[in-house]
C-alpha cells in the first residue's frame, strides 16, 4: 500500500519540517530523531541532499516509489520544465485536489475517501486515487448521506485551510471545479525540484 503508517513526528523531525500535521513532540525537540539526534553533525553530500528532496515530496504525496518515478517519467516525457510538470502531476491527482477542496482532513483521508467511491468527477463515480484531473472537471461527492456527512465533517475541520486560486469551491452543493492548472507559485513550498530530477538524472 502507499500510505504510509510509521511514525509521522519522526519524519517530521528528521526532515525539520512538518510534512504531516505537526504535534507536541515535533514542537519541543528540533533536533533530528533518534538517540544521537542532539548531538548528530552528519555530513550531507549531493547523493543525499538530492535523496532528501525526492522524500520529503514523496511522503508529503504518500506514493510508493514505484508510483513517484512512473509519475516523474511522465514529467520527463512532456514538453517543458520536467521539475515543474512533475509538481503540477502531483498536484493534480483527484486524492490531492479532494484533499485541496477540503473534503479529506489529510492526504490519506482524501486518498481513502476516493478509493472508497465517494467521488464523481463529472458525473461519473471514479475511484481512482492517481486520477489526473484537469481544467474544467468537476468534482463533487456523491448522492449518498454517509458520502456527504463525511465530505461535511471534514469542511468543518479544514476551515483554516487556505484554498487554491486554481481551484473553486462550492461548499452548499459539496462541490469544486478545477479553474485551470496551478502555478508554479501556488505549488508545494520547501521542496526544491530541481535536486529531484538532478537525483533521477544520475
Amino acid at each position: 500500500m502507499a500510505r504510509y503508517t510509521g511514525p509521522t513526528t519522526r519524519i517530521n523531525r528528521r526532515f525539520n519540517m512538518a510534512i504531516f500535521p505537526p504535534n507536541k513532540a515535533f514542537e519541543r525537540k528540533k533536533y533530528p530523531p533518534g538517540q544521537h539526534g542532539p548531538r548528530l553533525r552528519r555530513k550531507i553530500g549531493e547523493y543525499g541532499i538530492g535523496l532528501n528532496e525526492k522524500q520529503k515530496l514523496r511522503y508529503m504525496y504518500g506514493l510508493t516509489e514505484k508510483q513517484f518515478r512512473i509519475t516523474f517519467e511522465r514529467a520527463k516525457n512532456q514538453r517543458g520544465v520536467t521539475g515543474e510538470i512533475f509538481l503540477r502531476l502531483l498536484e493534480c491527482r483527484l486524492d490531492n485536489v479532494v484533499y485541496r477542496l477540503g473534503f479529506g482532513k489529510t492526504r490519506n483521508s482524501a486518498r481513502q475517501f476516493v478509493g472508497h467511491g465517494h467521488v464523481r468527477v463529472n458525473g461519473q463515480a471514479v475511484d481512482i486515487p492517481s486520477y489526473q484531473v484537469d481544467p474544467g472537471d468537476v468534482i463533487e461527492v456523491r448522492e449518498k448521506t454517509s458520502s456527504r456527512q463525511l465530505a461535511t465533517r471534514s469542511l468543518e475541520e479544514s476551515t483554516a485551510r487556505v484554498l487554491p486560486a486554481w481551484l473553486a469551491l462550492d461548499p452548499d452543493g459539496l462541490r469544486g471545479t478545477v479553474n485551470r492548472f496551478p502555478e508554479r507559485e501556488e505549488l508545494e513550498t520547501g521542496v526544491n525540484e530541481q535536486l529531484i530530477v538532478e537525483f533521477y538524472s544520475r
